[in-house]
């Protein structure tokens, strides 16, 4: 059995986190911390033979923890998964996986000389559409692709306003970081994880000093874009166009990754997949028909770390994924700053 330790009892947790961790019967939840005893102590009521923390480190310095997981703000996911690396421990913790590329490295580092798994949550990865799109780009149906434009953009929702969501200290950033994370790292994976070597962005604050309805500014602070697009060039000669935003004038939230392939190409719209390829010069769409997911992507990306722990499974998510994707966060805000291009 193993004993797991988690760090961060918020939202994340308790929709995400949480299921994961109950689903597998090889795995007890004996230590709960966070930095607010309180909640810590609320989530403790459902496991009464778990110790309760306020303070991190008392919690990883248990020889008899196994497993730390990690859903606090960003800017700690580096600090706590180094030491509990350090202390012997396999980590899982949220995205993203740190607020700069210093960190990111570090964590990929302190991983790999303490022999144990660190893997952060790519969940939309484990969904059946994109399962599935792996599957026919890598036997090669689309052949080579060469283009991709991905995005994440909303009408209205700008997440806990005023609170560490929108504070750059502790969240490294806007929608991009919040965003960005899941659906550029599903075109990168899907196409094989090409290194990105040059990257161009810009970045909009336009609705943080906006009224709501009763014409009172929200308060708190909110130092971070509501809109981030760019453009990313990868070593294989694929480029990628991308756009997040928690609020702009559209017509509704989308969701949205498409590649082009010379032999074919897909879109996956709001988790709807489409193929589009050419036979006897007749042009084809396909929409593939799935079944209901079994189980929840973030309970199956948790799964998939436990399985990697217990040696059934390979990790398909690495710590050097998460490196290059904090790269190309970082980058896409210096260039932003900067007005130009950043190469990496």
């Amino acid at each position: 059995m193993l004993k797991v330790g988690v760090i961060g009892t918020g939202g994340i947790f308790k929709f995400a986190h949480l299921p994961g961790w109950l689903s597998h019967k090889e795995v007890e939840i004996v230590a709960i911390c966070d930095a607010f005893r309180a909640s810590a102590e609320a989530v403790g009521k459902d496991f009464p033979d778990a110790k309760v923390y306020d303070d991190y480190r008392e919690l990883i310095a248990d020889p008899s923890i196994d497993i730390v997981g990690i859903s606090t703000p960003n800017l700690y996911h580096s600090e706590i998964a180094i030491a509990a690396l350090q202390k012997g421990k396999h980590v899982f913790c949220e995205k993203p996986d740190a607020v700069n590329p210093i960190e990111a490295q570090k964590m990929a580092d302190v991983a790999r000389e303490s022999g144990k798994l660190l893997m952060t949550m790519r969940n939309n990865r484990f969904s059946e559409e994109a399962k599935f799109a792996k599957r026919i780009i890598g036997n090669g149906q689309l052949g080579d692709l060469y283009m991709g434009r991905c995005g994440w953009i909303r009408r209205r929702g700008i997440p806990g306003r005023g609170g560490w969501f929108t504070t750059k200290e502790l969240s490294g950033g806007g929608p991009l970081i919040d965003l960005g994370v899941h659906m550029i790292d599903m075109a990168m994976w899907l196409s094989g994880n090409p290194k990105p070597v040059t990257v161009s962005g810009s970045t909009y604050r336009k609705f943080a000093d906006r009224p709501e309805a009763d014409g009172e500014i929200p308060a708190g602070t909110f130092d971070v874009e509501d809109l981030a697009a760019g453009f990313i060039r990868f070593d294989n000669g694929a480029s990628l166009q991308i756009e997040f935003s928690w609020a702009s004038n559209i017509e509704e939230e989308k969701k949205f990754l498409e590649w082009r392939g010379t032999e074919g190409g897909f879109s996956l719209i709001n988790d709807k997949l489409k193929i589009f390829t050419e036979n006897e010069g007749v042009l084809i769409d396909q929409q593939p028909q799935f079944p209901a997911a079994a189980i929840p992507q973030h309970t199956a990306n948790i799964q998939h770390f436990i399985e990697c722990v217990l040696g059934r499974e390979t990790p398909i998510i690495t710590p050097d994924h998460g490196v290059d994707m904090i790269k190309i966060l970082s980058a896409i805000y210096e260039s932003a700053e900067l007005g130009r291009e950043i190469r990496l």
